[in-house]
């Protein structure tokens, strides 16, 4: 936003509107000047992960599946108790390590994710589920998050903080 020529708290109301309110476009930033909204089209886009299969179990969990480009997938999973709903992300497209025990580690590692594509994991997660079990505005339906989707959350340590602390922010997910 500074950047943008605007003042820094323009910044707290996008990271509210994409984060609180899963705004798909800035069109949707009606709090927004106008001018300012055509300079955010220009400097900036929203773009959700790409959904490719989303698999229901009878107990509500849901498994997702994200195309992340270049022939690349990764799996989320929401997992709903009775007291939270925790979300599994993925940190990155397949894994290094090669654990026996882990189906992920055969497949070889790919890449690891930006902070934009585990943090969209949550927030295709999050807002997906608020319309699909009709919550209220202040609801949520993700209570915490867990960092044990694909691949080893510290080997993609540059890109997991910053997702950290968007997850964590009040005006983000307050997790």
């Amino acid at each position: 936003c500074e950047g943008l020529g605007e003042r820094r708290y323009r910044a707290v109301q996008l990271f509210r509107w994409i984060h609180q309110r899963g705004a798909r476009s800035f069109a949707q930033m009606t709090d927004l000047a106008k001018p300012l909204r055509a300079k955010l089209e220009a400097a900036a886009e929203l773009r959700p992960l790409v959904l490719r299969a989303e698999q229901a179990s009878a107990d509500g969990s849901v498994k997702w599946l994200f195309d992340v480009g270049g022939g690349n997938a990764v799996e989320t999973v929401f997992i709903p108790e009775a007291d939270r709903g925790t979300l599994c992300v993925s940190s990155q497209a397949g894994c290094a390590v090669g654990c026996r025990f882990c189906s992920t580690g055969h497949q070889g590692f790919s890449r690891n994710l930006s902070t934009g594509e585990i943090v969209g994991q949550l927030w295709f997660a999050e807002h997906h589920l608020r319309r699909r079990l009709a919550l209220g505005a202040g609801e949520r339906a993700v209570s915490n998050v867990v960092l044990m989707g694909m691949g080893e959350p510290l080997h993609n340590y540059a890109a997991l903080l910053p997702a950290l602390r968007t997850m964590l922010d009040d005006h983000g997910y307050g997790l």
